[in-house]
């Protein structure tokens, strides 16, 4: 009788929790953003975010990729890590210091370079540089073609083919006129005063062109930079950081998503993420919560093309790929 009076208890337990879930994950959740131009059309193909400019197929992080990406290819979204300058400027790079793109250390090899910033004093860091020195030197010095060759080591004049390091305001600048559609992806990379110095120099530029302003999605490298984008600049769509990514996956895969408040617009993450084990973060259901939310999901960096097939068949809303020439042929494939 006790054992059955048990079984009974644990049967209306179990219930109870199987309603529970029932009835969070049908309460509709409150939508992170209301208007996101960065989620696409159920049924529409996902956007092309260039990496860099798009590091496999151009110099990274020049003018010369951007504009590779945005006339030969066709990209909908150029992607950029921003620094500040010694004297102010916002430039677009991927790492804080230069030496591994650009011949700031003069006529030797790339191993030879990297074996040279192996002693950080060495680097040549942006903040420690004007953008007139950083302009000074090639940043195709380095890059090779498919067949291995340093194609842009000897060009005549870096600056005019737009080899140069770029600042933000000659990028929304280029574009601003003919591709006024344009999107972007950016992280503010600087932490401190410097990272809030850079927040407020992206919010000047973006007065110069105010077309870009919500149609771009910033990502911060550090928490206070986060909290000052929050608080300061709100109208701005916020990528997430790593912290509130996690929170969100974690609710999701427990069910619970209705417990998540984060407020970003755009869920940008890797296709697994290793923690000691390896954790598939490739979820359709994951893209399926966001989009109840009106989170866009950003998957990076994908340059294998079978990895860009199964997630353009989970329905995401953009690839981030360091090769979107790759990434527009598996697309034409889908029309």
């Amino acid at each position: 009788m006790k054992k059955h009076k048990g079984l009974k208890i644990f049967g209306c337990i179990v219930a109870a929790v199987v309603l529970f879930f029932a009835v969070i994950n049908l309460i509709p959740p409150k939508k992170s953003v209301v208007n996101n131009p960065f989620v696409v059309e159920k049924g529409e193909l996902p956007m092309i975010a260039a990496h860099r400019g798009g590091a496999i197929n151009n110099p990274e992080s020049t003018l010369f990729a951007y504009r590779e990406a945005v006339h030969s290819v066709g990209v909908e979204i150029l992607e950029g890590d921003l620094y500040l300058t010694k004297d102010g400027y916002l430039v677009i790079n991927h790492d804080s210091y230069v030496d591994e793109t650009c011949n700031a250390n003069g006529d030797i090899s790339l191993n030879e370079v990297k074996e040279l910033c192996k002693d950080k004093s060495a680097r040549h860091y942006i903040s420690d540089m004007t953008l007139e020195e950083l302009k000074g030197y090639n940043f195709g010095y380095y890059f090779e073609d498919e067949k291995g060759e340093r194609i842009y080591k000897d060009v005549e004049d870096h600056r005019a083919a737009g080899l140069c390091a770029v600042t933000l305001d000659e990028l929304f600048g280029e574009f601003y006129e003919s591709h006024p559609e344009l999107m972007f992806i950016l992280e503010i990379k600087p932490g401190g005063e410097r990272g809030f110095d850079a927040c407020r120099a992206l919010n000047e530029c973006l007065e110069k062109y105010p077309e870009y302003r919500d149609r771009l999605v910033i990502g911060a490298f550090n928490d206070e930079i986060e909290t000052e984008l929050k608080t300061n600049y709100p109208e701005l769509l916020r990528g997430a950081p790593m912290g509130s990514a996690a929170k969100f996956v974690f609710t999701q895969y427990l069910g619970v998503n209705l417990f998540d408040n984060g407020d970003f617009a755009c869920l940008q993450i890797p296709t697994s993420y290793d923690v000691g084990v390896e954790i598939p973060l490739d979820s359709r259901s994951l893209v399926r919560r966001a989009h109840r939310r009106n989170i866009a999901v950003q998957y990076w960096t994908v340059n294998d093309a079978e990895e860009m097939r199964m997630l353009i068949e989970m329905g995401v809303d953009c690839i981030m790929t360091d090769d979107p020439a790759l990434m527009r042929e598996v697309l034409e494939e889908y029309k």
